[in-house]
C-alpha cells in the first residue's frame, strides 16, 4: 500500500533522510512514489514567479512566458473564488474576477480543474485549440510543481482534453505563390514574401535576420529560432540575387530596416500581407506552402522538420497529407475498375 501524507518541506526532507539511512529506499524515485509531500501554505503567487524563472531558464520566449503566466493566474483566481465565494456570480470580464488574489493553495483536485474549464467555456466562446493550449499550460505548471515536491499529486492527469476535428491543412501551390510574389511592386515587400517562401522561416525569424547572417557562397542564412536556437536554412540562387541587389553595398546590420534603424517588426510584415495579399493569405500560410511543397516532392519529413525549426517531429507530421496527384496516380495504377483489370 502506498502512503500519501502531507508534510512540511523540512519534515519531508527529514523523513527522506531517515528512510535512506535505514536502507528502506535506495533511490529517490522510489521514495517519491511512496511518500508525496508538499510545502505548507504553497500559494500560486509564490510559485508563479519560480515557474516563470524556470521557463526563462529553458529559453522560452517572453511572449510564451506571458501567455503561460496569464493562464495560471486566471486559474489561480478561480481557485481562490471557489474557496472564498461563488465564482458563478462573476464573469471573466468582471473586475471582481480580475482582482481576485493569487493566494489560493496550488494543491487542487482534478474536479476543480475540470470545473474551471467548464466555467470559462460558458463565459466565452473558446475554440478547442485554445482550450488545448490552456490545458497544456496548466499541465506544464503542475509537472513543474510535482517535480519540486510542492503538490501531492498532479491534478491534470484526470483532465480530459477537448477533441479537435481533423482539419485539412490549407496551403498555396507553388505556382500560386509565385504569382502572388510577381504581383508585388515594392522591392522590399516582394523580397520579404519571397524569402519566407524560399526558406520557410517564421516571421519573427525573418525580422531578426542581419546582412552578415547571409552566406552568398554557401547559399544559406543563419536564423535565430524559438528559444534562441540557431539553425541554417537554404536559399535558392534567384532569391539570393534579389537579396544582393536589395542590400547593395551594406555589409552588416538588419536586412530589413524598421523604425529608427532597428529591425523591421512582425507587425509591419503582417500589415504588408494585408495590403499586398488576398484575404486569408498570411505569412504562416506561406510557410505552410514551403513545407508542403518540400515534403510533397522529397517525402523526407526529417529534413522538413529541421528546415522549419520544429523541436519535435510530431509538429511536422501535419505535412504527411497525400496530395491529390499522388492519390490519383495510386488509384489509376491499383484500383481494378480504373486499371482495366475488371476480372481480376
Amino acid at each position: 500500500m502506498w502512503l500519501a501524507v502531507r508534510l512540511g518541506s523540512a519534515e519531508a526532507l527529514l523523513v527522506e533522510s531517515l528512510l535512506r539511512g535505514i536502507g528502506i529506499y535506495r533511490n529517490f524515485d522510489m521514495l517519491r512514489y511512496s511518500i508525496h509531500y508538499t510545502m505548507e501554505n504553497a500559494p500560486f503567487s509564490e510559485w508563479l514567479d519560480r515557474f516563470s524563472s524556470y521557463l526563462r531558464m529553458r529559453n522560452y520566449s517572453p511572449r510564451t512566458i506571458k501567455k503561460y503566466v496569464q493562464t495560471v493566474q486566471r486559474f489561480a483566481r478561480y481557485a481562490w473564488l471557489r474557496q472564498h465565494s461563488d465564482p458563478g456570480r462573476v464573469s471573466l470580464d468582471d473586475t471582481a474576477f480580475e482582482n481576485a488574489p493569487l493566494d489560493a493553495d496550488v494543491n487542487v483536485s482534478a474536479a476543480l480543474v475540470t470545473d474551471f474549464f467548464s466555467y470559462i467555456s460558458e463565459g466565452r466562446d473558446y475554440k478547442p485549440k485554445t482550450l488545448h493550449r490552456m490545458i497544456s499550460t496548466l499541465s506544464s505548471f503542475y509537472r513543474y510543481l510535482y517535480a519540486q515536491g510542492v503538490v501531492v499529486a498532479d491534478p491534470m492527469l484526470g483532465v480530459e482534453r477537448p477533441r479537435i476535428k481533423n482539419q485539412e491543412l490549407k496551403y498555396l501551390k507553388h505556382s500560386q505563390v509565385i504569382r502572388l510574389i510577381n504581383t508585388i511592386a515594392n522591392e522590399r515587400d516582394r523580397l520579404i514574401v519571397r524569402l519566407i517562401y524560399a526558406t520557410g522561416v517564421r516571421v519573427s525569424e525573418l525580422c531578426a535576420i542581419n546582412v552578415e547572417d547571409i552566406d552568398f557562397e554557401e547559399q544559406t542564412i543563419r536564423v535565430k529560432g524559438k528559444g534562441d536556437k540557431i539553425r541554417t536554412v537554404f536559399v535558392d540562387e534567384e532569391t539570393l540575387e534579389e537579396t544582393n541587389r536589395f542590400i547593395g553595398n551594406t555589409i552588416e546590420g538588419p536586412l530589413f530596416l524598421g523604425q529608427q534603424g532597428n529591425h523591421i517588426s512582425p507587425r509591419t510584415v503582417q500589415h504588408l500581407f494585408k495590403q499586398c495579399a488576398p484575404a486569408g493569405i498570411t505569412p504562416h500560410k506561406i510557410r505552410h506552402s514551403y513545407a508542403s511543397e518540400l515534403y510533397r516532392r522529397s517525402k523526407n519529413l526529417r529534413v522538413v522538420q529541421e528546415n522549419l525549426g520544429h523541436s519535435s517531429i510530431k509538429t511536422t507530421e501535419i505535412y504527411l497529407h497525400t496530395d491529390i496527384d499522388e492519390r490519383r496516380s495510386v488509384y489509376r495504377q491499383y484500383f481494378p475498375l480504373s486499371n482495366g483489370k475488371r476480372g481480376v
